[in-house]
């Protein structure tokens, strides 16, 4: 459905009483000027931030249907998306409908299968408003930004370029960044690598090693022109290397997260080429065709069915062995909305070769998605870390591996 009313797009145009038309005689340029930019942008940020809002031309039909049902209806039930936004264009049908707060009874739901509308509507809720207040501030931010920055670009820059909440920002820290790498003084070092090999005895079995110079006579070597790498080379030149230490541990990497929307359009963009566009575009039809929950997250949280569900599947298909004694517990950044799952494949067991109705483009990503959450729920991969030290006449080389 998407919003069915918004801040105005060029001003409220409502006729004005001649009370109001009275009273802005009475104004200053100033204070006219205020006003025209306060029924522009549609919100009035000096009086409580009070806003305008008006049904979508696009919408009008669609509102019109809607009250006619509300009106025999005893429970109208809002099942818009679960993120600021859906809970925001909620807050808008409930205002445009009318009637008892009461009668208005709340639904969310983060994949579409039918245990999960089920028990949606076996337990509604109530609208969160502290959801409702975040989205409209942000869109009133957008007015804000966008009217009062807008202009200066259009006198310093081009006319028609427009100002944003996040670009704006976005172009002040490469600005700020831009300004660093100018003011940078940039000053010379040189590293030296040697490219070894152990030797086993025979060709087949050399192993190649590259060892990087470090110290020389217990200092730490900083070689700050060609001379002085020059002087350290000739050094090493006919020197015999020696391995003096060696140091194993064994080390593990705990697997990735499941997908949050951010993960998710970085890792379509280098394992599939994919825009974050097309990402989100596959996304959507992924989850309309109830193949995956919803893609615009900001949560590494999993529900304890789906823990269940992929600790099940990871037993049946790979063994015991890759099952850890406990599901992984991600954590999440402070902001995130707690309420949401991460993307995760709405059932597990199903394969991106058994999609149906997505075209090709959907599997790869489903499949993306598919691998990283079965992966996130298995044991953290284990490893040797190796790290040698060689002495060739007095000089300090390491590798590490």
């Amino acid at each position: 459905m998407g919003h069915v009313r918004d801040l105005p797009t060029s001003g409220n145009k409502k006729a004005k009483t001649k009370a109001q038309e009275e009273k802005e005689k009475q104004l200053s340029r100033e204070e006219k000027a205020q006003l025209a930019l306060v029924r522009r942008m549609g919100i009035d940020p000096e009086h409580g931030w009070k806003a305008v809002y008006e049904v979508l031309p696009s919408k009008t039909k669609v509102i019109k249907e809607l009250k006619s049902l509300a009106k025999d209806a005893d429970t109208i039930y809002l099942a818009t998306d679960l993120d600021r936004e859906g809970e925001a264009i909620a807050w808008h049908l409930q205002q445009v409908i009318g009637g008892e707060d009461s009668k208005y009874q709340r639904v969310v739901f983060n994949e579409i299968t039918k245990s999960a509308i089920q028990n949606a509507f076996k337990h509604p809720g109530k609208l969160n408003n502290d959801r409702v207040d975040a989205q409209q501030a942000r869109r009133f931010l957008d007015r804000v930004v966008g009217f009062m920055v807008s202009p200066l670009l259009w006198a310093k820059v081009a006319r028609g370029l427009s100002a944003g909440r996040v670009q704006s920002v976005a172009t002040r820290l490469v600005v700020e960044r831009e300004r660093e790498i100018r003011a940078f003084v940039p000053v010379e070092y040189w590293q030296i690598h040697a490219d070894t090999c152990i030797n086993n005895h025979t060709k087949a079995d050399e192993l190649p090693l590259r060892l990087e110079a470090v110290k020389q006579a217990g200092k730490t070597l900083k070689l700050g022109n060609k001379a002085e790498t020059d002087k350290v080379l000739a050094v090493l030149q006919n020197a015999e290397f020696v391995v003096k230490s060696r140091e194993e541990k064994p080390t593990q990497s705990r697997p990735s997260a499941p997908f949050i929307t951010s993960t998710l359009q970085q890792a379509a963009s280098t394992r599939l080429g994919f825009s974050v566009k097309k990402t989100m575009t596959m996304a959507q039809r992924l989850y309309e065709a109830g193949y995956i929950t919803y893609m615009r997250t900001d949560s590494t949280f999993l529900s304890a069915d789906a823990l269940n569900a992929v600790r099940s599947h990871i037993e049946d298909n790979f063994g015991k062995q890759y099952l850890p004694p406990k599901p992984n517990f991600y954590g999440n950044k402070g902001n995130a909305q707690e309420a949401h799952e991460a993307i995760r494949p709405s059932d597990v067991n199903i394969k991106s070769t058994q999609l149906a109705g997505v075209d090709r483009d959907a599997k790869r990503l489903y499949e993306l998605i598919w691998r990283q959450f079965v992966a996130c729920q298995m044991p953290p991969a284990k490893y040797q870390s190796v790290n040698l030290l060689v002495d060739a006449n007095g000089v300090e080389l390491k590798a590490r591996g």
